[in-house]
């Protein structure tokens, strides 16, 4: 056991308790939490600043205006119903399309407009917020993934989860929808995590549950070697993250949509460490080597620099 613990030390793994004595408390005030946990402030922050964010429909706040989301549906045949305060995937609806009267699932299931005003009014109660507390829901634009996934997903909108730290992008993997999270973009549902190396934006080894995979489960194709386009716009994007919110470690969610480009679908001041798992390789060598350099990585296009040279996988 303690020659266990001592490897992953060495390997620079890090713990939950050290990620939240070292960096979350120290670089992350409690005043700034709201800015993240609220999406629906997180879009309008983003939108303040000229970041890219899909598109909002409507934000339903209270309970008299759940009789008028048919009405809000009209104009549009697929969109997503969240809730602006919750968290891992959970009470998000993805509507896929119409069938008479019916809405289509993602997965297929057709639900009924009654259906869907008794899930918006669970999303007003809490039942999916942080902390169970009162909540809205958001209607917006359904994301039409990039088809360089297309081989290496399952229904679902693929999404891309960048670590920053200080401003420099620090680890980053691509969560990949499965049958069994039901198409949903959650590694603790049952999705691929893959790692991506920050010089090149290409996938590396990937993790689906405890097991090291290099095929999707469902579609039988390679996991590793996709090329990420656009990726440098998307390190850019997720450094300016630093400023927009005044975090000092957080992670960034992206989407890739085929006619939007990159979007920025949330942020996390209390990201989850499973993205060591997926890039094999710890946080804790590379966040140290941030704050050794901080003093030298005053602007975005510095410290995109340094992160490209400095956690490349293979210089």
């Amino acid at each position: 056991m303690f020659r266990i613990a001592r490897g992953l030390r060495q390997a620079g793994v890090m713990g939950i308790n050290r990620r939240n004595a070292e960096y979350t408390l120290i670089h992350n005030a409690r005043r700034l939490y709201p800015l993240v946990d609220d999406k629906h402030r997180t879009k309008q922050l983003a939108q303040r600043a000229g970041i890219a964010v899909p598109e909002l429909y409507a934000t339903i706040e209270i309970e008299r205006q759940v009789r008028d989301l048919p009405d809000i549906l009209v104009p549009h045949t697929e969109f997503v119903i969240k809730p602006a305060q919750g968290s891992g995937g959970d009470g998000i609806v993805v509507i896929t399309g119409r069938s008479g009267e019916w809405y289509r699932k993602a997965g297929g299931i057709l639900v009924s407009e009654g259906e869907l005003k008794h899930h918006v009014s669970n999303i007003l109660s809490g039942v999916y917020s942080l902390g169970g507390h009162p909540d809205k829901a958001l209607v917006e634009y359904l994301v039409k993934f990039d088809p360089v996934f297309a081989n290496v997903t399952y229904q679902g909108v693929p999404d891309i989860r960048i670590i920053v730290f200080l401003g420099v992008p620090v680890m980053a993997m691509v969560r990949l929808p499965t049958r069994m999270s039901n198409g949903k973009a959650n590694l603790h549902q049952g999705a691929i995590g893959a790692g991506i190396d920050i010089a090149t934006g290409t996938t590396l080894t990937a993790v689906w549950g405890n097991e090291v995979i290099t095929q999707h489960p469902d579609t039988g194709n390679g996991v590793s070697g996709v090329a990420i386009p656009s990726w440098d716009r998307l390190l850019e994007l997720a450094a300016r993250c630093y400023e927009l919110t005044g975090l000092g470690y957080q992670s960034v969610d992206i989407v890739l949509d085929q006619d939007k480009g990159p979007l920025i679908l949330e942020l996390n001041a209390r990201p989850g460490l499973n993205i060591q798992i997926a890039n094999r390789t710890g946080l804790l060598n590379r966040l140290r080597a941030i704050e050794a350099n901080r003093h030298r990585l005053v602007n975005v296009a510095e410290r995109l620099a340094f992160a490209k040279h400095t956690f490349q996988v293979n210089p």
